[in-house]
């Protein structure tokens, strides 16, 4: 019998994982002839989340947790649980609902009976999102297939079924800074991509804001293209000749007109733009370099505080939610 690991990220979800929990009873009611552990994040959650999975760890024997000494992000998350997922297939869901838990049946069916290393899915629409969000978003994904050699889907989500050969190459890229759909994309493999309309949240708030989102595409920018190093080398050498041609034009207009005071103030703009433009090429330089000291600094991606198997697993009776 083989056994589907279900990774769930998990930060201040005490309001949804009650009606995650209850689906996905459902869904492994489908899929009688798999054996399934759930394996839940707990990312430094500050409300009953912890708890929860608990109550959930001792009363039903294929519930997992493993909780963070505080709030590492979503990215350690996913690793933390590739890392500790046991299963032959491998899926990594939100606990959200908006990874429709109904797709996994599917999913696991295209990769026992077609030849696929993974099924990954993407949004077709973005219907109940905020239209600036949307917006970025695509613009997002625009850029970043532009100047990356990964190609990355629109709208593709962390939603995805994996067998163990792929799990393990990506649990080979250890990396500090990681952005995960890239690396999903980087290390091949065969995928089949499945489309299902955007879905709004069960229960509970979005915890990515537009400056986290930001930040969060940044990771993806600097990790997966030099692109932007190399513009800040182009932009060099493009002022480097805009100031030699207004050298030649200084020069023959003395000469010729002879050297007028007027003109300070477009001068000032100049320098102003020209400052603006170093500093800038230069925070994409420290973006890098940034990026390069966390790395040799070998801090570990996540710190354990406590997990299902310190607890020792307890009763593991069936769970009513």
């Amino acid at each position: 019998m083989s056994k589907i690991s279900v990774v769930v990220p998990c930060f201040n979800e005490e309001e949804a994982l009650p009606v995650y929990y209850r689906e996905m009873c459902r869904v492994m009611k489908e899929m009688p002839d798999t054996e399934f552990e759930l394996l839940f994040v707990d990312d430094g959650s500050t409300d009953g989340t912890l708890g929860f999975l608990k109550g959930l760890n001792e009363t039903d024997a294929r519930c997992r947790y493993l909780s963070f000494s505080r709030n590492f992000g979503k990215e350690a998350a996913l690793y933390a649980g590739l890392k500790n997922a046991q299963g032959d297939f491998v899926a990594t869901m939100d606990v959200d609902l908006q990874d429709p838990p109904g797709l996994l049946p599917e999913m696991y069916r295209i990769l026992t009976e077609e030849s696929y290393d993974s099924v990954a899915t993407r949004r077709s629409t973005r219907t109940g999102e905020p239209k600036i969000r949307s917006f970025l978003s695509e613009s997002f994904y625009k850029f970043i297939n532009r100047i990356s050699k990964t190609e990355i889907v629109n709208g593709a989500r962390d939603y995805r079924l994996m067998k163990r050969k792929m799990v393990d190459a990506v649990l080979g890229m250890s990396e500090y800074n990681r952005f995960s759909k890239g690396i999903f994309e980087w290390v091949g493999f065969r995928t089949k991509w499945l489309e299902f309309q955007n879905v709004g949240r069960c229960a509970g708030e979005t915890k990515w804001s537009v400056k986290k989102l930001f930040l969060y595409s940044l990771e993806g920018i600097t990790g997966f293209s030099v692109a932007p190093l190399s513009l800040a080398a182009v932009v060099g050498v493009v002022f480097c000749m805009l100031a030699f041609f207004m050298i030649l034009v200084i020069v023959v207009r003395t000469v010729i007109w002879g050297d007028p005071v007027s003109g300070w103030p477009s001068l000032a703009c100049i320098i102003f733009l020209v400052s603006g433009i170093q500093l800038f090429c230069t925070g994409i330089v420290g973006q890098y370099l940034s990026k390069t000291y966390l790395e040799t600094k070998h801090r570990p991606i996540f710190i354990l505080k406590d997990s299902s198997e310190e607890a020792g697993g307890g009763r593991h009776e069936k769970v009513s939610v």
